[in-house]
Formats: structure tokens, sequence, C-alpha cells
């Protein structure tokens, strides 16, 4: 980064393009638990431009998984009296105070939440005025040691410097829930939430009537623009719900507006996170359970098909190989001992014996996959399903007869020729092969036919029958 280069706190619009595909890939590292890949992403965007937050904050996330940290491991630091280390960075600061951020970051890469070189970063963030900058270091030490109330006192100081009382009394409330006698943060929360009030106030005095009150046609396209969010706008969205869940993390509501979001962004593991608190906070809600085991299976399945892909892609590495069948395997193995856990905890539930089968099929445990399908055909919303995996199973056994039951009777509850009569068709049509049942087969290949020339290799077996 050039000297004379201007620093400020930008947004993504901002950065420059030869940054935007480390930002992208860092984000999807992310997304795929490659946690150490992300870091060094994001401290090679930080270097080039450490005025943008989002990066800071991504990055600070990736470190907290990467290293196991969790609130109340800090290190005291220079909040709580020992060295953290923070005033060899704020030395360095008086020459290079660019270069002093990226000695930062490579210490908090070790320890995220040490309180004496997030004290460094605010104090050096502050003077390169990126002022949201200083108040997320104040942030994250807070987080780390929620027990030691003097960076939290700092952090809310901080706030009402800046006017931002709405902040600054979310703070104090917080060092009240911590230590309920300390008489300067119950008056500061006091104070700060009368002084948010009056601003809240000043700003509705200056705001017209028309921006006030929407007519019900601006609330109705407001209503749909929620509907179909861009990307931008989704994360955007985000952005404004994380806000008021820092305010208030119990919030039922925004938690489950913030599991959805990210839902909708495919960012599994976040989304599962957010689904599971909301879990959590509802009291044991099946629903949200069942929902929070979905996503989670979502994840799990995602990071697999982007290590098949990456294999695909370099056929010839044996280490990448033997990795994705390793993974795929430890895959099963975990979503089988997933899905007979949440069979215990709803037994009579058929989605769940489904669930089971399925594993268990995957597994090559086909005689215990059985019992738990034919289960599951009770379920009338998923019954093609279980009886398309009976078929499966049945034919995997070598119970051909009982195969083409199963998949007879699917196929005769379907009416019109969509994707799974289809699958149906074709599959009856290849056991009837393995049977040596040539003109029933051929019958399955022909309806396919009929309707979809090219479903995979229909066209080659109802053609080739003619040609014998």
């Amino acid at each position: 980064m050039s000297e004379t280069k201007e620093v400020r706190e930008i947004t993504e619009a901002d950065l420059p393009a030869s940054l935007k595909e480390h930002w992208k890939n860092a984000k999807a590292s992310v997304e795929r638990n490659n946690h150490g890949y992300a870091i060094k992403f994001l401290q090679a965007i930080l270097k080039e431009e450490p005025g943008f937050l989002n990066a800071r904050k991504l990055l600070r996330q990736a470190e907290i998984v990467e290293t196991g940290a969790s609130p109340g491991s800090a290190k005291k630091g220079l909040f709580g009296g020992s060295s953290g280390g923070g005033g060899s960075f704020t030395r360095q600061a008086k020459k290079d105070p660019a270069g002093a951020l990226v000695a930062i970051e490579k210490e908090l890469e070790k320890d995220p939440f040490n309180c004496g070189v997030n004290e460094a970063l605010h104090e050096i963030a502050l003077r390169m005025n990126l002022l949201d900058t200083a108040a997320f270091a104040f942030e994250t030490a807070k987080k780390g040691n929620p027990e030691n109330t003097k960076v939290a006192h700092k952090l809310a100081q901080f706030y009402v410097a800046r006017e931002m009382h709405l902040d600054a009394s979310r703070v104090y409330r917080e060092i009240v829930k911590q230590d309920p006698g300390d008489g300067e943060a119950v008056r500061g929360e006091k104070d700060c939430s009368a002084k948010a009030s009056m601003q809240q106030n000043r700003m509705s005095e200056n705001s017209s009537f028309k921006d006030m009150v929407k007519s019900d046609e601006a609330a109705e396209l407001e209503k749909a623009s929620r509907v179909s969010l861009t990307k931008d706008q989704l994360e955007e969205r985000a952005g404004e719900l994380v806000a008021e869940y820092e305010t208030d993390p119990n919030n039922l509501a925004v938690v489950k507006q913030l599991a959805l979001t990210y839902e909708q962004l495919e960012d599994w593991n976040t989304s599962h996170s957010f689904y599971s608190w909301a879990h959590e906070l509802s009291n044991g809600d099946v629903a949200l359970r069942n929902k929070a085991n979905q996503i989670k299976d979502k994840a799990a399945d995602q990071y697999i098909k982007d290590v098949e892909a990456a294999a695909a892609a370099d056929p010839d590495n044996d280490e990448l190989q033997a990795q994705m069948r390793d993974i795929q395997q430890a895959r099963i193995v975990e979503r089988l001992e997933e899905c007979r856990e949440r069979v215990k905890q709803n037994p009579t539930d058929p989605k769940m014996r489904f669930d089971l089968g399925q594993a268990l099929y995957d597994a090559g445990e086909h005689s215990d996959a059985i019992p738990h399908l034919q289960q599951a055909t009770r379920n009338p919303h998923i019954r093609i399903k279980v009886l398309l995996l009976l078929g499966r199973t049945f034919d995997a056994k070598g119970m051909t007869d009982l195969a083409i039951k199963q998949l007879k009777d699917a196929n005769d509850e379907l009416t019109q020729m969509d994707n799974t009569k289809k699958e149906i068709l074709y599959e009856l049509g290849v056991i009837y092969t393995k049977a040596e049942k040539k003109q029933e087969a051929l019958d399955c290949f022909k309806q396919i036919y009929e309707v979809d020339y090219g479903y995979r290799d229909v066209a080659s077996r109802v053609e080739g029958s003619y040609e014998g």
C-alpha cells in the first residue's frame, strides 16, 4: 500500500477490483470451514485496505473458530493489568501505522480476544480516523472477557463521545448485568437511554409526514421486496439484523430472521448456528430443531460437493483423491449417527425414519434400512420417495421381485410424467433388464422415450431394441 494513499473506512462496493477475488475466496473459504485459507486472504486484503471493516470482522470470526477461542478465554492484557503486548504496536504506529495494523492482525491470529492487542488496535484506528474499526476492537475485547468491565466502560465512553447513545446504553446495560453494584454504569445507562430517546424524537420531528407514514401500496411493495431480495440486499439485510442481534441476542424473532436470511444467502454454517440458537431460545420448538438439522446437513453436503469438484478438476492428484474418499466415508458415518439420534428423539416421525433409512442404505446396511423405510411409507408427502428407495434397497439385496413391486406401486400412484416418475420408470427398467425381462424393461424405457428423448440413455436403449 502506498504511503500517500488515503486510508478510510470502505464497504465492499469501494473495494478495488484487484482485491474482489480475494474477498470472494475468503467468504467461500469460511462457508466451507476452511478458516485457515480465509485468514490468509483476509490479511492480504487488510494489508492493502485497512479500512475494509467487513474483512476485519470476518477475519476475527475465522480466527475465533480456528483457535477455538471462546468468551472469557481472553488474556488479560492491558485491561487486566498484565502485559498483552499492545505497547510495542502503538510505538510502531508512530512511524508506520499501517504496518502496525498488519502486525496486530498477525498477533490476533493466535489470540483474537487479546485485550491488550485489541486496545492497541483501537488506539491506532482512532489515530487513523477509522472510527468504526476502533469501536470493533473494543467490542471484540469486551466479548472475549465479559467479566472485565474496564474495557466495557472505555467502549461506552467512546460511544458517548461519538453521540452514539443507543450503543452506549447497551454497553452500560451489559456492565450492570455483570456488576449490579456499578453505580457509574447504572447512571450511564439511564442517561444514555434518555439521550437516545431525545435523538430519536429529533429525527422523527425532522422527518416529513410523507416519510413517516407509508401508504398501503408502499407497504406492499416493501413486503414484496423482502421476498425476492438480491444477494447484495440480503447481505445488507443481514447486517441490519446483526446490529439488532448484538443489542439483544435473546430476541427470538431477530434470530429467526437472521437464520432465514443466511439460509437465503446459502451460508449454511452461519444459518445453522442461528437456527440452533433459535431452537434454544424457543424452549425446544421441534420445527426449529428440524430446520437446524436440515441446514446442518446442507452445510456438510456442500463441503463434500466442493471437495468432489476439486478432485474432479485434478484427477491426477492422489492426495486430493484420497482426501475426497476419506471425507465421503466420514460423512456417511457421521450422517448415520446423526439420523439414529434424531430417530431416538422423534421415534414416530416418518421423515426421520426415511432419513435414517437413506443413511443406512448409503452405509451399505440394507437389511437395517428396510424396517425404517417401511414405517416411513405412512407419510403421504414422502411416500413415493420412500417406495423408490425401498425398491433400490431390495434390489441391492438381490430381492428382485420385491424391488419390482415397490417401484410398480410408486409408478401406479403417479399420474403425471414428471422427473420423479421418469426416475422410477428408469429404475424399474434397469431392474427388469437385470432380471432378463427384456420386454417389461423396454416398455418402461419407451414411456420415458415418448416424452423425453434426452433422458439419460433411454434413446440408445429403445432405438437399439429395433436394430436387434
